[in-house]
């Protein structure tokens, strides 16, 4: 269709495209998380709202229609930040750290043998703290699966895409900062 039959102001704007962020959590299913990762959700949270929606909504204003366009879109992305931020927070619970060094839980961190040697530790933490280059893993991962509920000493087998690979625990700490 040629441009000159859409209307122009019908909401065809650099955001049109946008879409809420899915959550990475089904629904009704609780957001859990350390407590560490709450505050910085939180701060986050606080961030977004009172310094950079604020900030973008004053350089939106005084611009003319022609200029808007960028700045809108960053208006936009912000404002989506701050809906999913909101969501995964009115779903938050905060686990709290382990009693016990037992078994591997939530908020532990695992040191643990491959089968060729290597030394890997892995943080079962929620889905928005996972950092795999930290060795944080969501606690809806399968290596986190296979951790959960396992002691010091205990083989295990992960599935994953790409194969299986087994692993055995060689030590449960608490987990530093």
């Amino acid at each position: 269709m040629s441009r000159a039959f859409v209307d122009e102001d019908s909401g065809s704007d650099e955001t049109d495209d946008m879409h809420e962020i899915p959550l990475p959590i089904a629904p009704g299913v609780r957001n859990y998380m350390t407590a560490e990762g709450a505050l910085r959700m939180v701060e986050e949270l606080r961030r977004l709202t009172e310094v950079e929606r604020p900030r973008a909504a004053a350089l939106l204003s005084g611009l003319d229609a022609q200029a808007k366009s960028k700045p809108l879109r960053e208006l936009s992305l912000i404002d989506r930040k701050i809906s999913y931020l909101s969501r995964m927070k009115a779903a938050l619970e905060v686990v709290p750290p382990p009693s016990s060094l037992d078994r591997m839980v939530f908020g532990l961190l695992a040191r643990v043998e491959e089968e060729g040697g290597e030394v890997v530790c892995y943080r079962i933490v929620g889905v928005d703290e996972s950092d795999p280059e930290r060795g944080w893993v969501s606690w809806a991962s399968p290596v986190a699966k296979a951790l959960i509920g396992r002691k010091v000493g205990d083989r295990i087998t992960v599935k994953l895409p790409l194969g299986e690979r087994r692993m055995k625990i060689i030590g449960i700490e608490y987990a530093k900062e």
